[in-house]
């Protein structure tokens, strides 16, 4: 299964950009992989990964702005299409290891 994150924060001052800096890192030390800038992926197998996933999503939302997160099988990920421009490289290699598993 894959998480995707979608959010929208606030960035008018320099501590909401601060604030939205931190988030962003976390998703990127979780392991998830940015699909555009707001838009980021993370690769689970199983439900309970999943869970544990979203519990640590919860914990490090900032209190302000939106955050959404929907959750897609590898079918369902694998039918997205890409009207303009290309996969990232951190994608691709995403991928490829799902074929390893």
């Amino acid at each position: 299964m894959w998480i995707m994150v979608f959010f929208d924060l606030p960035v008018v001052t320099k501590l909401h950009r601060k604030i939205a800096s931190r988030f962003r890192k976390s998703l990127l030390q979780d392991g998830y992989i940015m699909l555009q800038w707001s838009v980021y992926a993370r690769l689970c197998r199983g439900e309970e990964r999943v869970d544990k996933h979203i519990a640590r999503l919860k914990l490090a939302t900032p209190p302000q702005g939106q955050v959404r997160i929907l959750k897609v099988t590898d079918l369902q990920y694998g039918r997205m299409q890409l009207l303009v421009g290309k996969r990232t490289e951190n994608e691709t290699k995403r991928s490829q290891q799902l074929v390893l598993f």
